[in-house]
């Protein structure tokens, strides 16, 4: 059903909302709603049900028991992770209610409801009828149909579930697809091949591909639901068919003890990550696969999650794979199959919006997470290609910086930037000759104002420099090395550096750890800022500096702990003095910028493919 229906009592009153049946199911509860996609990883306390999220209008709002209205999901692709766990514990929302399409919290419930028979209704309603939800104060959900009072036609109930498996059937099944199916290798496979094929459902997808490679980013322990996932799938015999990577996990695995990590944290984390390992997937432990030789070349078809890894091997290195959600990347694994939809295909690479950059004098690094997390504000739900930065000498840390950012705030799969990413070398390649939809022009002004969001913290003392999220590449930690040789740090404030294993080790030979532990600072591995907790984190912290825009988001949230964001330079000089400067960046004082802030067009797309290289 393309537009959502209206249905009417016979008395001629308004009765209910005809949308698409993503998940079956009914409920009735309390409307919570919102205009801004919400990341459940990050921004939902799975416990408590509580929104975390101190950017988001929601932040503090109970969704448990809740008919749940958003655009869709955003952010990390653990939200499936973290829905999941929260449909086990018992404080899922009602229903979940989107405009927008949407795979990262469904797909969670699909998971949950194959494996453990835990569920709740999804349904996807048209943008205005989404509208006519987010005004009233209570609703009804059964099925595809959300009643807008106590009434409830006994005839709607169940019909758009006949028209999903309508739906499954028309996937063109490949003779392995069928033997998967079949059962033929064995349990586990066949319950992965299951959901995989309900994904493509999901996605519109009419066939399925072979990907080349995978990385699996619901490594980490979220709860005991996210044991009890990869045990199932262990029990059932579950081996992946193509190459599978590990992303970071909660601990470092060799030294969380020595670290004060509680066994109540450390213990479950090593069962899961060994579960992970016993069906085959290499232990790299890494948020940043993609610095590893061998990751994926461009126009490989491959299956990640992990939204910064999505970005990269889209964006960066011109791979291909949807965002997938958590727990959905092991069971493609497990098949060697994913759904041919989404970014694996050319049409659905092509930006959609069109973001100009104004020019910047005195950029630094702390230019790319905030341009990142600002774009991703601007496109939350679609590709956006930036012009504008063809001059300025921008690196693959950079890249991993602003796809990081760009991530967090938005649900698209990748971005482009012309003349710095493969599939940008012109603005009519990114768009494919298609005017867009939506044109904005960015300045210093509106940048300012993202810069201030990210900044949460008001006191220019710090505590700790947290730096490596994503994962620090070679050549980051050697400009760190750089940056602190012959200096040394605050004794009170620690400077604690994350990188995979394969980082650390080409960095140790090359005495880059060294000059950073000479400092005065840690470098850690296997896990990540995202998962780090006291007491890594002193308890009695209350800032933290970082060049990372991705954890000045998540952090904030996450730890109660004010955030300020910096570049490398700037968090060395934290780390010196315990207090970051007080002046803005260069950029954000361009003397250039006209006072404009986030201009948008749509009257006028075709103006939209006008941009051009913005001045050195």
């Amino acid at each position: 059903m393309t537009r959502a229906e209206i249905q009417h009592h016979p008395d001629g009153t308004l009765g209910s909302l005809l949308g698409e049946c993503l998940v079956s199911g009914s409920a009735t509860g309390e409307v919570l709603s919102s205009e801004v996609p919400l990341s459940f990883w990050g921004g939902v306390d799975p416990v408590s049900g509580v929104v975390i999220d101190t950017h988001h209008p929601l932040h503090g709002q109970c969704v448990s028991g809740k008919i749940l209205a958003l655009p869709s999901g955003r952010g990390s692709c653990s939200g499936s992770g973290a829905i999941f766990e929260m449909l086990l514990g018992g404080t899922a929302p009602a229903a979940l209610v989107f405009s927008q399409r949407e795979s990262i919290l469904t797909l969670g419930v699909v998971i949950a409801s194959e494996l453990f028979d835990r569920t709740i209704p999804v349904v996807r309603l048209d943008p205005v009828d989404f509208s006519v939800l987010r005004s009233l104060g209570a609703a009804s959900v059964v099925d595809g149909a959300i009643h807008l009072d106590t009434w409830v036609d006994p005839g709607q109930s169940g019909s758009e579930t006949v028209a999903a498996e309508q739906i499954d059937s028309a996937v063109r099944l490949s003779e392995l697809d069928q033997q998967l199916l079949d059962g033929d290798f064995g349990e586990a496979a066949q319950v992965a091949m299951r959901i995989v094929l309900r994904a493509a459902e999901l996605e519109g997808a009419t066939e399925l591909i072979d990907v080349e490679s995978a990385h699996v980013d619901g490594v980490f322990y979220q709860g005991p639901g996210s044991l009890a996932y990869a045990v199932a799938l262990r029990d059932l015999g579950a081996q992946v068919r193509v190459p599978t990577t590990m992303n970071a996990i909660c601990v470092d695995r060799h030294h969380w003890r020595d670290l004060g990590v509680p066994a109540t944290m450390g213990d479950p984390s090593e069962q899961l990550a060994d579960a992970y390992v016993q069906m085959g997937v290499r232990p790299t432990y890494t948020c940043a696969p993609y610095l590893s030789a061998g990751f994926a070349q461009f126009g490989q078809q491959i299956a990640t999650a992990e939204s910064n890894v999505v970005q990269f091997a889209n964006s960066v290195i011109g791979a291909r794979t949807m965002k997938y959600p958590d727990y959905l990347d092991i069971l493609i694994a497990i098949t060697g199959r994913a759904p041919l939809a989404g970014a694996h295909l050319d049409a659905e690479r092509r930006a959609t919006v069109v973001i100009e950059l104004e020019p910047l004098e005195q950029i630094d690094d702390a230019l790319f997470p905030t341009l990142g997390y600002h774009v991703g504000k601007l496109a939350p739900n679609d590709i956006p290609v930036v012009c504008g930065l063809e001059t300025y000498p921008v690196s693959r840390d950079d890249l991993k910086a602003f796809g990081a950012a760009f991530a967090t705030t938005s649900a698209a799969a990748m971005f482009h930037l012309v003349g710095v990413t493969p599939e940008a070398r012109t603005l009519e390649q990114a768009t494919g000759g298609v005017p867009p939809a939506q044109r904005f022009v960015v300045n210093a002004t509106a940048l300012r104002e993202t810069w201030l969001e990210l900044n949460s913290s008001t006191e220019p003392e710090i505590d700790l420099v947290s730096l490596g999220n994503p994962h620090f590449s070679l050549t980051e930690l050697a400009t760190l090395a750089g940056l602190v040789a012959g200096r040394g740090k605050d004794p009170q404030v620690p400077m604690i550096v994350t990188c995979g294993r394969e980082v650390y080790a080409q960095a140790r030979a090359a005495g880059h750890v060294q000059a950073i532990e000479q400092f005065g600072g840690s470098v850690i591995n296997d896990t990540c800022w995202c998962f780090i907790k006291e007491p890594l984190i002193p308890p009695a912290a209350r800032t933290i500096a970082t060049n990372s825009g991705k954890y000045a988001h998540y952090g904030a949230a996450g730890l109660g702990r004010g955030m300020h964001l910096r570049s490398l330079r700037d968090c060395v000089e934290a780390a010196c003095t315990g207090r970051v400067p007080d002046e803005l960046p260069g950029w954000l004082r361009s003397e250039r910028e006209e006072g404009t802030s986030d201009e948008s067009s749509t009257a006028d797309p075709q103006r939209a493919l006008g941009c051009v290289p913005a001045p050195g």
